[in-house]
């Protein structure tokens, strides 16, 4: 019997419906992109409030799409961590509800785990054991996973995730929202070599990553040190793409040479990478590069999985093998999650 999940965890409201084979038979998802626009960036109570009107529409949707009723679910599965606290709520209590509604059992859902096990969803084999590379707007972290459900955390940031640092640089040269793929196009129009940005920590072990000085040396590019307000400054077109070129390749060569590390010392067979950064096809250049050099293979999320989704909530799907169900007095775990 399929499995319904559901998805709230920062501004993207999504739903989906899944076979017990790892079929998608129906799902839904509703952006946000729009509504925070005009404050540039994601703004947590208009998110939240945003989650309310849509999460019925968007599970009523993927329910349609699938051809399905409630009674025809195996179990109902929410992302329950880590994200926005109003908008893991709105998800969470739907969930709660339907589930008792329709007296189907209940699954908690890994957020980041679960962008790891996109992966395994476009892959024809197992990829387990391997290293997972989680690499979003919130989080830049490190796993060596045994299976879906047993990741070792290696290390992550320990300030700006990239996908953060991306929107910060893109904001700072008015590039509009987000920020993070505005940055990406205007790249390929640039120099990488033309700034020499820092690639902080590259040379000291372990797998801890810093983009916050990257960010600033950007921003020192851009203006002056004691110069507040960014709108006065006119660059032209060509110098905010050498920006943007020379940023995204130092935050390139650092997740790539972090990654390759992680692979060499555990001896893995496998590379996946999920997240929203994972989009970048810079990025993606560089892993695979770095996977042919280096003799692993690279499995990526696909485009449509790399950015919040309810497909990849099929992680659920390996809980319910293990009956590993939550009880209906879950709770959400709020807030950016490090070190596990």
């Amino acid at each position: 019997m399929p499995i319904l999940t559901i998805e709230s965890t920062c501004d993207e409201t999504a739903a989906a419906v899944i076979s017990d084979g790892g079929s998608v038979l129906g799902e839904c998802v509703a952006t946000q992109e729009t509504l925070h626009e005009q404050f540039g960036g994601v703004v947590p109570e208009v998110a939240a409030r945003a989650h309310v009107e849509r999460i019925l529409p968007v599970i009523d949707t993927a329910l349609r799409k699938a051809g399905l009723q409630g009674a025809d679910l195996d179990a109902i599965a929410v992302a329950d961590r880590p994200g926005l606290a109003g908008s893991l709520l709105v998800g969470v209590v739907a969930a709660k509800t339907l589930a008792v509604a329709w007296k189907k059992p209940l699954v908690a859902i890994n957020h980041l785990h679960a962008h790891l096990y996109a992966c395994q969803m476009a892959a024809d084999l197992s990829v387990y054991p391997c290293i997972g590379l989680v690499v979003s707007g919130g989080h830049t972290s490190l796993y060596h996973c045994t299976s879906p459900l047993d990741l070792e955390y290696l290390g992550g940031t320990i300030d700006d995730a990239a996908g953060e640092a991306f929107d910060k640089v893109g904001a700072m040269l008015n590039l509009g929202f987000p920020g993070g793929p505005a940055v990406s196009r205007l790249a390929a129009q640039g120099d990488p070599k033309a700034h020499a940005y820092p690639r902080s920590m590259l040379k000291e072990p372990g797998y801890r990553f810093s983009f916050s000085g990257l960010k600033t040396a950007v921003r020192y590019s851009i203006a002056p040190p004691g110069v507040k307000d960014f709108s006065n400054i006119n660059l032209s077109d060509q110098a905010k793409a050498d920006i943007c070129a020379s940023f995204q390749a130092a935050v390139v060569d650092v997740l790539v040479a972090k990654s390759v590390r992680a692979v060499k010392a555990y001896e893995a067979g496998f590379l996946i990478v999920g997240g929203g950064v994972a989009a970048n096809p810079v990025l993606r250049t560089g892993l695979q590069t770095a996977a042919e050099k280096n003799g692993f293979q690279l499995v990526i999320a696909p485009m449509n999985l790399c950015t919040d989704n309810a497909v990849m909530g099929a992680i659920a799907l390996e809980k319910i093998r293990r009956g590993e169900f939550a009880p209906l007095d879950l709770d959400i775990t709020a807030g950016l999650q490090r070190g596990f």
